[in-house]
């Protein structure tokens, strides 16, 4: 028992003595006093290795521009004193295709505009354009129109169809086309030479041509003359039965297998007239008159076209 007792005093003095730093520890720190510092080896800081940056290779420089030449204002691109009025017609200038040679129209300009009446023609050449031959209309022999003449200055004007004024336009039917009057230096290819009374003519492509001084001029399609076909883009026009095909300006009549120049014929009816004609006052009515033939604006299906009118003299 003894032992018993000396052992357990002995293991109390150790607890004891073993609790009693943790004891001062806790009161230093409920006294707000710093703990007692550890003694711990000192760390020697070790310094990261430098970095070295490869050396950046310097930036090429930029090559200046070169400096943009101004733009020249529109005033500047004007030559001083521009002619307003000296505007080129592309349309005036001929050029023959089938022989690939620009035809010289010797300054001789042609206005194949719808909305321009007015056309410049050189008749000083030598030969004597008659533009009122071959345009006298042939008589309608049967007496059919159901509308009373219009009568004034002792004339008649015979009509089917009732007066509808619309503005004279001349028409171009093609880049080969050409009116009375209009000169041309040299032929194409495929123009044929047409004899009728004595008197030699050139056709190609619905234009007829006679010679003259250092070229040729375009003249009505002579009454008589035959050819073989007509052009493409011809007009039929029935009258009294019979068919007639018109193009620029001209009147063909089959005869077997040929096609011969005819008069206008009273009372045929067509889409355009050429360039060349001229608008006349007869009393309150006006008609376009083509060498000698009267033609009567009328509207049929409402589209502006145009009838031959039969003139007779006599009292009114």
């Amino acid at each position: 028992m003894k032992a018993i007792r000396n052992f357990t005093i002995w293991l109390l003095f150790i607890s004891f003595t073993a609790i009693q730093p943790f004891e001062g520890f806790a009161q230093e720190r409920r006294r707000g006093g710093a703990a007692p510092a550890r003694n711990r080896p000192a760390r020697t800081p070790q310094k990261a290795p430098a970095r070295t940056r490869p050396a950046q290779t310097a930036r090429p420089t930029q090559t200046a521009r070169p400096a943009q030449t101004a733009r020249p204002t529109r005033q500047q691109t004007r030559p001083a004193n521009r002619p307003q009025n000296n505007t080129v017609n592309r349309n005036n200038i001929n050029r023959n295709n089938n022989s690939g040679n620009r035809v010289n129209n010797s300054g001789n300009r042609v206005n194949n505009s719808r909305r321009n009446v007015n056309i410049n023609v050189d008749n000083s050449r030598d030969i004597n354009v008659h533009n009122n031959r071959n345009t006298v209309v042939r008589r309608n022999n049967i007496n059919t129109y159901r509308r009373p003449p219009y009568a004034y200055g002792g004339r008649r004007y015979y009509s089917y169809h009732p007066y509808y004024y619309h503005p004279y336009r001349p028409y171009a039917w093609g880049p080969v086309w050409h009116p009375w009057g209009f000169f041309i230096a040299t032929l194409a290819t495929t123009a044929i030479i047409v004899s009728i009374n004595n008197a030699k003519y050139h056709y190609d492509q619905g234009v007829w041509y006679q010679q003259a001084n250092n070229g040729y001029t375009v003249v009505q399609a002579p009454v008589g003359a035959t050819i073989t076909t007509v052009p493409s883009g011809a007009q039929p026009v029935v009258v009294n039965n019979v068919t007639n095909y018109y193009y620029g300006g001209a009147y063909y009549e089959k005869d077997g297998s040929k096609y011969t120049v005819v008069s206008p014929p009273a009372g045929a009816v067509v889409q355009n007239l050429p360039a060349g004609g001229e608008e006349v006052k007869v009393g309150d009515q006006t008609y376009v008159k083509v060498g000698e033939t009267y033609y009567q604006p009328v509207n049929l299906d409402g589209k502006s076209q145009y009838e031959v009118v039969q003139v007779e003299d006599g009292a009114q």
